[in-house]
């Protein structure tokens, strides 16, 4: 199969637009070609190409930052001399000299297909500015590797942030190409903008369901994106972010697992699937013991629970990643109903609302969590009616058929 940068560089044909414009690139590490070429570098190549500006979302245009909320500065490629604009620095968005600085902007990004990963809204917001500046706003596909699912709560009105880029589940099931219309037509945008599609994508396909494995390495599209399994736990997982627990950062299996000095995962487990079996399927649960290295509980050994997706058990339709990590903090709330699960701290610079509540895009989740009446048969009557207005919904944006 073809990745967008990929048939953009072999195919002239579909570079004849660009003649004679200023060209400018939105990327970060994982843009990467079919040979290992940065999408910058393989771009500056082509004789018909004039690159005059590049773009950095959060983690950088070559991931040069760690973990969230550490913002990267503008610089000045070395190689290519030209401006690198930080999209996570001083400003989320780009300025009106950062938007002169161009006449076309590539977009090159791969995402995970979850709502809270950044480089979605940070889509939003280019489309935006260009629709203001009269640019035209070209994204050279890629696949989303979670594939098609859907999954999660809707975002209610009102509760947009950087993790939060429009009304739509938290596993999406759509690739960034085809958000990208979605966001110009919800939004009401007038910008000309254009998907260089991908060639034989087949979002069903086993054994990668949305990822080309076997024919396309994973490089991390941010720091602690390490692999395919991470992508598939990740719609769930990523909330994590907003209790108490860790979702293994400072281990070499971040998003993957989850756990704390004071639980008892065994315990945690058994709960869980006495509560709701069926929200377990598709993938295999192990009890384990970790030990960060950096960030929640650094140093100190953890009981948790890591979600396998990477053996014959993994079953694409069936595994629920939002609804197990749901589970999860509602069996420690069954279990220990004074645990300080919920992180109060100043999530993605937000700071009135509850990390908890910004991931979901309301506080729903959490007092869905809290209710000490509520059942998992609630949270399906709030969630299902959501996942099917959206499948409904994305119907008209889909490229992949």
């Amino acid at each position: 199969m073809k990745f967008g940068i990929d048939r953009l560089l072999e195919t002239p044909e579909l570079r004849k637009p660009l003649a004679g414009r200023r060209v400018a690139l939105l990327a970060h590490p994982a843009s990467m070609t079919e040979d290992f070429r940065h999408s910058l570098d393989a771009l500056a190549s082509l004789p018909d190409v004039q690159l005059t500006a590049a773009f950095g979302p959060q983690h950088g245009l070559r991931g040069d930052k760690q973990d969230n909320m550490i913002e990267s500065p503008d610089f000045k490629d070395r190689a290519l001399g030209i401006p690198v604009f930080s999209l996570y620095g001083k400003v989320r968005r780009p300025t009106g000299a950062m938007m002169e600085s161009f006449d076309v902007l590539l977009v090159d990004l791969q995402d995970l297909g979850c709502r809270i990963y950044t480089f979605i809204t940070t889509l939003r917001y280019v489309l935006e500015e260009a629709a203001k500046h009269g640019k035209p706003v070209w994204v050279l596909d890629r696949p989303n590797p979670a594939g098609r699912p859907v999954e999660g709560l809707t975002l209610r009105e009102g509760w947009e942030s950087f993790v939060g880029a429009g009304p739509m589940p938290m596993r999406h099931g759509l690739t960034l190409g085809e958000l990208g219309h979605w966001f110009v037509d919800s939004l009401k945008l007038d910008v000309d903008y254009r998907v260089i599609a991908m060639e034989g994508w087949q979002a069903e396909q086993a054994p990668g369901y949305g990822w080309p494995l076997g024919e396309r390495s994973w490089v991390n599209p941010s720091p602690n994106a390490p692999s395919l399994w991470m992508a598939r736990a990740y719609a769930g997982t990523v909330m994590l972010e907003g209790v108490t627990l860790s979702e293994g950062r400072g281990t070499t299996r971040p998003l993957e697992l989850f756990g704390a000095p004071d639980i008892d995962a065994e315990q945690l487990i058994a709960d869980m699937r006495q509560l709701a079996p069926e929200w377990l399927e598709g993938c295999r649960l192990r009890a384990c013991w970790f030990e960060p290295t950096f960030h929640k509980h650094a140093g100190t050994l953890c009981a948790g629970v890591q979600i396998h997706v990477d053996d014959p058990a993994y079953d694409h339709d069936r595994f629920k990643p939002w609804r197990l990590q749901s589970l999860a903090f509602k069996s420690v709330r069954r279990l220990w109903p004074d645990y300080p699960l919920w992180r109060d701290f100043a999530y993605e610079y937000e700071f009135d609302r509850l990390a908890i509540d910004l991931i979901n895009g309301s506080d729903l989740l959490r007092l869905w969590v809290d209710d000490p009446e509520s059942t998992p048969a609630d949270l399906e009557a709030l969630v299902q009616p959501d996942e099917m207005a959206w499948l409904e919904a994305r119907k008209p944006y889909l490229l992949y058929r």
